[in-house]
This record gives C-alpha cells, structure tokens and sequence, in this order.
C-alpha cells in the first residue's frame, strides 16, 4: 500500500499540467490577511482535485489497481506533492474532515454556557451532515466505493470516532466546569464518563442511520430536516425534560412549559439517578430509528414493572 508520513500541507495550486505544489506569490503571512486565506483556499482546492482524481481512478480501474503516482498524475502534480497533502490513498477519499473537525471543535468551544451541552453536540454533528450534503455526487460515489472496499470502511470507522470522542470530551469538560449548568439535566457523579459517552454516541448514530439512509436514496431529500427529527426522537427518549428556566438555543423553556408535544415526556438520562439499573439493547443497524426507540422504551417499562 501507498503510505508514508506526512506534514500538515505547506504547498498551493498553480496551473494545472504542472507540479502545482509551489506556494502562492505575495501574501501577507500566517495573521490571517488576504494571502494567508488564499493560501488556505488554494491548499484545499488542492485537496479536493487530488481527491477527485483519486474517486475518478477507483471508479473506473479500481481502488487496488490504483497507485498514489497514478492519482497525482491524473491531478497534475508530482508524487511527492500528493504526500503533502495526504498520508495514503485512502485518506484521500475523506479531503475534509480535518477541516471539519476543526470547525466543529471551534463551534464547541463557542457555545454559550446557558445552551443546553446536548443541543451543542447535535448543532456540531449537524456540521459534519452539511459536509456531506454540499456535495452530493460525491458523496454518494463515495458511499458506494466505501461499501465495496473493507480498507475504506475502516478509514471511515476511524473518522467517525473522532467526532465522538470530540463530543465526549465536550460534554466531560461540561460535567467538570465550575460554572452552573441548565437544572434541566445533572452531573452523574462517578457515572460522568458514562453518561457522556452514551449521550455522544447516541448523537452520532442518529447521524449515521439518517445520512445512510439519504446516501441509499442517491442524495436526495432534506436531510437536514431528517436530522432534525432524530435529534427530537433522542430527546423524547433520553433528555426531553426541560425544567424552569432550562434555555434551548434561541429560546427560553418557561417554568412549567415543555418543548415537546404529547402527553407523556420521558425523564432525562442525565438527571438519572446514580443508583438506577443499567439497560442495555440491542438493534440491526439498518432497523428504522423510530423502531429502535420503541424497542428500547418498551424495554424500560418492562424493566420498572419489574
């Protein structure tokens, strides 16, 4: 396999035909002025032809017949450029997720203290969704090619996990914070580590089982909307109860008043008690999320009617 150790990218685009891996003339340095963000556009300009040269080969010769040299001919630049910009060819296939990542960990750190720590979580997941949903076409070519290539699928396991992990350490350092948290929801005591890393885990599956399902359908549909019923699903299910003065982003919970309609709310698994029983399910991954909520609320009532 192709592979060798990288450098974070220093290089930008030139013509194409040529090794396009000479920076950029002019600028203004690394404070953030004109040439640094033409600097930056122009190295993920870069990222992206070498990732669509390399989409473009595995498609039409095969993803193990293809060479990192064949792929950085095919975008105009020479092998060791291709190097700068990524570690392998599988990491080719994902050009924006360090970015991403980055703009989700800023939209984290961003987040006012007031706003309750599991709709930050779902706003940054939403921003992975949007990565995808930019650009379609690709991603569904991409989808597809993952399905066939067990290396890929590894990769984008991989990738996945460091969302979540981000999540988790977003919602421990919230436990730990001295400052006051939305009475809505508690801190767990020993189960901190737990609770955090169920409540980021469940964000994340509702994101997967909802972009899966919109990658089958060939990109088609809201799937922001989609997303966004998850989420409320979750909610209901998990951290639905608001209590007085409990803020939503955008919106105040006033005392008494609930966000979410029906007569029955379920109690919060943060506000759980310490001492409660575990439940633990079990579901396909290609079972409905809805089916997935019964299944697990109808196993919480057989486990209190016991």
């Amino acid at each position: 396999m192709d592979r060798v150790q990288s450098a974070t990218p220093q290089h930008s685009v030139g013509p194409r035909g040529a090794d396009r891996s000479a920076p950029s003339a002019g600028g203004t340095g690394s404070d953030g002025g004109p040439g640094s963000r033409r600097a930056a556009a122009q190295r993920q300009q870069m990222r992206q032809d070498l990732a669509a040269a390399a989409m473009e080969l595995f498609a039409s010769q095969g993803y193990e017949e293809t060479t990192v040299d064949q792929i950085a001919a095919a975008a105009g630049v020479a092998r060791r450029t291709f190097f700068r910009y990524f570690r392998s060819k599988e990491e080719a296939i994902f050009p924006d997720h360090d970015d991403t990542l980055v703009r989700v960990a800023d939209l984290l750190a961003s987040a006012e203290p007031e706003e309750h720590p599991l709709d930050v979580v779902c706003r940054g997941i939403k921003e992975v969704l949007r990565m995808y949903a930019s650009t379609p076409g690709v991603s569904v070519a991409r989808y597809q090619l993952i399905r066939q290539v067990p290396a890929l699928r590894e990769r984008e396991i991989a990738v996945v996990a460091r969302y979540e992990r981000l999540f988790t350490r977003y919602l421990l350092g919230r436990f730990d914070t001295g400052e006051s948290i939305p009475s809505g929801w508690q801190r767990g005591g020993e189960d901190d580590s737990m609770l955090a890393e169920v409540s980021a885990a469940a964000v994340v599956a509702a994101h997967n089982h909802v972009l899966r399902r919109w990658l089958r359908a060939g990109g088609r549909g809201d799937v922001e909307a989609q997303l966004d019923h998850s989420f409320e699903v979750i909610r209901r299910t998990f951290w639905a109860s608001s209590s007085p003065g409990a803020r939503r982003r955008g919106s105040v919970v006033a005392p008494g008043a609930s966000e979410v309609s029906g007569d029955v709310v379920a109690e919060s698994a943060l506000s759980a008690s310490p001492g409660g029983e575990v439940l633990i399910t079990v579901a396909r991954t290609d079972a409905p999320l809805d089916v997935v909520v019964d299944s697990i609320r109808a196993a919480l009532s057989g486990a209190r009617d016991c």
